[in-house]
């Protein structure tokens, strides 16, 4: 006993100090400081040390060669229910940096969120995983797609699913304001379920009723929500979707700071990117869509209603700006691959022969009628895209989610946000510094979201890290071939085990399931 007793200390004495040591990397640590040199050692997926470690011993040592060591980067805006089922390593996003998602954005989300995270658990994650509780799916559960007010009773049942998503880890509560049937809604039917959320510490994440003509009422609505319930708000995918307004986001920034001068936590996100990408539907008038596919078929068959939404149409895209649809490209078709990348009035020339406008709306009006069609559209300028960027209280986000590889047309920004941002609008344009570009991809939307323990390199955080040369960091998707994964992340780390290692994949279920506030309460945490 003695004898094994001695062998045991010597094994002791001779264990490794870490699980793993990246030497000599540039930190950038989240906070938005300036770089400086430091080690990292990393224990029991937490960050055990920063600082020398010259002298501590290792599993593994990893020299960084003045590679810049940051946080893993959280992506806020992500949308990805029915997909991290099949795709759970999330390939796309760990390969651009993203170590944690935030999904059930804009309004849509997964209804019975502890069912679907016991789903996800068992499966195992290669990503860490939040989630809001959606307006519109809620809606939908409790009175269908009806273009009403909700009664009392519906209210008081929507509101009893907010609260039992809260509880079962959700972290916060979405709108979607454009779409069916949260663009029904009240702003008094929302206050009421945001309120909800607020018991919880939840956020307010909003995809506001308008983007364009209409933003700064739009804002209003949103900071009037927050205010209210007294909750953190967050502005989704922060935008200027109308050629007629491109160049004014100087005011719906300086409308912002005013609700956060007057106290009103409002933040807001952005992909970076001059195009949008949503659904086919939004360009029909919305009572056009109540109800489900069939009421829109049988709207679509009756010839006068089918002409009163096409005069409705014309008006929608002259306030927009737009001559014809030459700006929406066809992202996802599930009924004709074909049309996949092709724009409107190209594809009116394939159905009909020509291009007019009339063609086009027919063309539409077709593609409605058979099924959900996904869309890529040409709607921001690149001043809009900077000057957001540049406003101190901006997230980089997605928007996207994780894509089967080859499949569709999907726009880039679901495999190379972090990368253009580091690549295009930090080292190219100069827009913002690396330290600030880390910043609006870790701690800040880690403030948003709540992730107390995520977002900084600092002692006694979740080891989610990324290692990359920020000379060599790209996004290479495009339009054209978006199914290009970014190149320079060397190392990603998620609750300190690798994912990402030379820019492949280790296929390690290294994520977790975030629970917000809600859960830890329900729990007496």
């Amino acid at each position: 006993m003695r004898a094994f007793l001695l062998f045991f200390a010597v094994l002791c004495l001779h264990a490794a100090d870490y699980n793993m040591i990246i030497r000599n990397a540039r930190v950038v640590d989240g906070t938005g400081n300036p770089w400086f040199r430091a080690d990292v050692g990393v224990k029991d997926g937490r960050i055990a040390v920063v600082g020398n470690l010259s002298r501590a011993s290792a599993e593994r040592v990893i020299d960084a060669r003045d590679r810049v060591l940051a946080p893993g980067f959280i992506d806020g805006h992500t949308h990805l229910e029915g997909d991290i089922e099949k795709i759970p390593f999330a390939d796309n996003y760990v390969r651009d940096g993203v170590t944690t998602i935030v999904t059930g954005n804009c309004g849509d989300s997964e209804v019975d969120v502890a069912a679907w995270f016991a789903k996800l658990e068992k499966i195992g994650l290669g990503i860490n995983l939040a989630t809001l509780a959606g307006h519109n799916d809620i809606r939908i559960h409790v009175m269908g797609r009806a273009e009403r007010h909700a009664t009392p009773d519906e209210l008081a049942g929507m509101r009893e699913v907010v609260e039992k998503a809260m509880r079962d880890g959700a972290v916060g509560f979405s709108t979607g304001l454009i779409y069916i049937p949260g663009t029904y809604s009240s702003t008094e039917e929302v206050v009421e379920l945001a309120k909800a959320a607020s018991k919880y510490d939840g956020i307010y994440a909003s995809h506001i009723r308008d983007e364009g003509a209409k933003v700064l009422a739009a804002i209003e609505e949103a900071a009037s929500v927050g205010r209210a319930a007294g909750m953190r708000v967050e502005l989704s995918h922060f935008k200027i979707d109308n050629r007629k307004h491109w160049g004014e986001s100087d005011k719906s920034i300086a409308l912002v700071e005013k609700f956060r001068r007057e106290g009103v936590d409002v933040t807001v996100d952005q992909y970076p990117y001059g195009r949008s990408s949503t659904n086919l539907g939004i360009t029909l008038p919305s009572w056009a869509l109540a109800d489900g596919k069939e009421k829109i078929r049988q709207r679509l068959a009756d010839p006068a209603t089918r002409q009163r939404i096409a005069r409705e149409m014309k008006q929608m895209l002259k306030a927009k700006g737009h001559k014809d649809y030459s700006y929406a490209m066809v992202s996802s078709c599930p009924f004709d691959k074909t049309l996949e990348g092709k724009t409107i009035p190209e594809i009116a020339i394939l159905k009909h022969g020509k291009k007019k406008l009339d063609r086009q709306i027919q063309t539409i009006l077709d593609l409605m009628e058979k099924d959900w069609v996904g869309m890529v559209y040409q709607s921001m300028s690149i001043k809009d895209v900077e000057r957001i960027l540049r406003y101190p209280n901006t997230s980089v986000i997605s928007d996207g989610g994780v894509r089967e590889f080859g499949a569709g047309k999907p726009h880039p920004r679901s495999y190379g946000s972090r990368a253009r941002v580091l690549a295009e609008f930090v080292r190219n344009r100069n827009t913002i510094t690396l330290e600030d570009a880390v910043r609006k991809m870790t701690s800040l939307p880690a403030r948003v979201y709540g992730f107390r323990d995520r977002g900084m390199v600092r002692e006694g955080f979740c080891a989610d890290l990324v290692l990359f040369d920020p000379a060599r960091v790209q996004d290479k998707a495009t339009y054209e071939n978006p199914h290009q994964y970014s190149e320079g992340f060397d190392l990603v780390l998620v609750n300190g085990q690798p994912v990402v290692e030379n820019d492949k994949l280790t296929l390690v279920r290294a994520g977790r399931i975030l629970r917000g506030a809600g859960y830890a309460a329900r729990q007496g945490q």
